[in-house]
């Protein structure tokens, strides 16, 4: 196994893994932003403000597409476990 078969495997892993993550992220910087925004007009500081949504539509966007993860880390890790012959040669 050289250095270009690493490269790939690690590649392919961070592409997944930015594909799970996502998803998630954005949706709690959206958040963020709206509840700052919110915060800004009415001159609300609440820090505890701005955990509760954040951590609510990470809940739903986890639960929501929960299905669509969960096939996509069953493919790669099929994928790879398939690989591990071609990867030992």
């Amino acid at each position: 196994m050289g250095p270009d078969t690493v490269l790939t495997l690690v590649q392919g892993a961070l592409e997944v893994m930015l594909k799970l993550s996502g998803p998630i992220l954005v949706g709690g910087l959206v958040v963020g932003i709206l509840v700052g925004i919110v915060q800004a007009v009415t001159q609300i500081q609440e820090m505890t403000l701005t955990f509760i949504p954040k951590i609510l539509i990470t809940v739903i966007i986890a639960l929501v597409a929960f299905p669509w993860m969960l096939h996509l880390m069953m493919d790669y890790t099929t994928n790879l476990f398939q690989a591990i012959p071609k990867l030992v040669r």
